[in-house]
């Protein structure tokens, strides 16, 4: 396996390629209300998982790629979508549709990789240090009533 890019070059790429940037991340709810969350070889913190939307495929089936690929999990039944959020801080243009996923399985739990070092559920009150800003805030509008921004 080839090492993955760094993340400013890939940031560059993007910019020069593409004039807007669309991602899909889901927040896998498991049981008990745990959270699936995510943590990346080429950037800190924790993440939903999730990732970039290929040519020719919608924000839902992005979702469900890229949730099996980085964690395993199989969507059963439709993402239920929360909202699409600006997030201009990594490109002027990038924009992330995120979807709640209640109905899966797990069949397999891939092992840690270059890309994905470690995939866990974890409690909505127990979070690991380290919470990305964006999810914390997508958290907060999902369990605790905070109102929606437009910003991630």
């Amino acid at each position: 396996m080839r090492p993955p890019l760094p993340a400013g070059l890939i940031a560059a790429y993007w910019r020069l390629t593409r004039g807007a940037t669309l991602g899909a991340q889901g927040i896998v709810i498991g049981k008990d209300e745990q959270v699936l969350l995510v943590r990346h070889g080429y950037r800190d913190g924790w993440h939903f998982p999730g990732g970039g939307i290929e040519w020719r495929e919608t924000a839902e089936t992005a979702v469900v790629r890229e949730v099996f690929e980085e964690t395993g999990v199989v969507v059963e039944g439709r993402p239920c979508f929360h909202g699409l959020f600006a997030n201009f801080a990594t490109l002027p243009s990038d924009h992330i549709a995120v979807f709640v996923i209640r109905e899966w399985r797990r069949p397999i739990v891939p092992p840690p990789s270059l890309e994905i070092r470690e995939s866990r559920f974890f409690s909505r009150r127990e979070l690991p240090d380290g919470v990305a800003p964006g999810t914390a805030r997508r958290l907060a509008e999902l369990y605790d009533g905070a109102a929606p921004t437009a910003v991630w």
